[in-house]
């Protein structure tokens, strides 16, 4: 029996020194989730509408949820606080904050400023701010290569299968659950570009250049892809959008003096929509700027949109 010990544990170490890199994942992952998930308690929440600086909000069940518009990260005032569906925030931790899908839900954020492209989980409500549409762990930021800008151009995209599976799982209450809130940390490697971090540093460990490090959730194994992305990105403020088309001429033309508008089309299910936006703007701090003008000028619902 001695021997048989003995030999099993010699296999297990000549295996772990052949794959380093996934040890040391590994290593890391224990390391930063631990002492934060263990105790996390999470539960499925949809919850009733909200009302936040004179704004309601109207969580929901909505698993064909597609959006594009300013992403924002949070972290230090936060850590270790009671995220809206009762787990734990860890800012090391992959997570994000969103006004209204259920929690948790599976979402893909891709930076259309890099092509960088993750899954992570919806864990908490926010933000509150009128131009950002989801507010990400300081470690999606640094995966996504925003943490530095503080802000971003994304596209937010629910990811129905996962999100399913994770509502079902979270409803019946399994004492998995746990388990599955907790990190997977893997390595890898991206083709190098100007916006791609030289070296990242987890704990005491530094990354190769061109390295970066990814987090994820289980069921699903999440990483950091590169995906194509249009090469010219413009910012408007959408102040309204209506069904008939001379309700959105009327709009515009009281928005003139604010600045140049326009009225495009959208079909969203089976309905043609007519929306006004102002713009373009030439930065997301631009765009803060004129989103406000027309929030002054009577038109408090106005928001930003990346076309």
């Amino acid at each position: 029996m001695l021997i048989r010990q003995a030999a099993t544990i010699f296999s297990m170490f000549v295996f772990l020194t052949g794959c380093s890199q996934i040890e040391l994942a590994t290593h890391t992952a224990k390391k930063i989730t631990t002492s934060v998930f263990e105790k996390s308690k999470g539960r499925y929440k949809v919850g009733k509408p909200y009302k936040i600086q004179g704004t309601w909000y109207y969580p929901a069940v909505n698993y064909s949820y597609l959006e594009k518009g300013v992403a924002s990260w949070y972290g230090p005032k936060f850590h270790g606080k009671k995220t809206a569906n009762g787990e734990i925030f860890d800012m090391n931790a992959v997570s994000a904050a969103h006004r209204t899908l259920p929690m948790p839900s599976i979402v893909r954020v891709t930076n259309l400023n890099n092509g960088r492209s993750l899954k992570l989980k919806v864990n908490d409500r926010g933000p509150f701010a009128k131009n950002r549409i989801i507010d990400l762990s300081r470690r999606a930021a640094q995966l996504l290569g925003f943490e530095r800008e503080g802000t971003a151009l994304v596209r937010v995209e629910i990811v129905a299968d996962e999100s399913r599976r994770f509502a079902l799982l979270s409803q019946k209450d399994l004492k998995s659950y746990p388990a599955i809130a907790s990190q997977k940390i893997e390595i890898v490697s991206l083709p190098g570009s100007p916006s791609a971090p030289q070296s990242l540093k987890i704990g005491n460990n530094q990354q190769p250049k061109n390295t970066i490090i990814s987090a994820g959730s289980r069921p699903f194994r999440a990483k950091v892809k590169i995906v194509p992305v249009k090469a010219v990105k413009k910012i408007y403020v959408q102040a309204g959008a209506f069904v008939y088309p001379e309700l959105a001429e009327k709009m515009r033309k009281l928005l003139e003096p604010v600045g140049p508008t326009r009225v495009i089309e959208a079909i969203i299910g089976k309905r043609k929509y007519f929306r006004v936006q102002v713009g373009p703007a030439g930065s997301v701090r631009e765009g803060d700027k004129l989103l406000n003008l027309v929030i002054a000028s009577g038109y408090p619902k106005a928001r930003l949109v990346v076309d």
